[in-house]
């Protein structure tokens, strides 16, 4: 059996390595960066071919934020956040915001093909309708 996973690594890595980056910086230096992962992994989400690789690969770009996370790199927790279930669901949550920025980065691609394969139609209309006028 022969299984054709098209994924693009390159995107998931630096989009996961962007996402990572900018956390770290927004500790280090300005609050303000944090927001700005959410690049990388808009990144990795329009590097996929189709939606659901897109969503998948956002989730996937979006574990080193968990780390991170769970390092201390996004605030200290207490209450509920201290507990097993209240760490399982700040993972979930990081993971479903990875996904959902993912699935924003693959439609965001879906409908700039779409848009440029429009605009290539519409060319390449108009260059055909002034050949023929020139020939008359």
């Amino acid at each position: 059996m022969k299984y054709n996973i098209d994924i693009n690594v390159k995107a998931l890595v630096f989009g996961a390595a962007i996402a990572a980056a900018f956390i770290i910086f927004g500790w280090q230096f300005w609050d303000w960066f944090y927001p700005c992962s959410a690049i990388g992994l808009l990144y990795a989400g329009y590097g996929q071919n189709t939606i659901k690789k897109g969503t998948l690969m956002g989730a996937f770009a979006s574990t080193p934020i968990i780390v991170l996370t769970f390092q201390g790199y996004l605030g200290a927790f207490d209450g509920y956040f201290l507990t097993e279930n209240g760490i399982l669901t700040v993972a979930l949550i990081i993971l479903l915001v990875g996904a959902f920025v993912g699935f924003v980065g693959a439609w965001a691609k879906r409908d700039r093909v779409k848009a440029m394969a429009e605009y290539e139609k519409k060319q390449n209309i108009g260059k055909n309708k002034n050949k023929n006028k020139n020939k008359k």
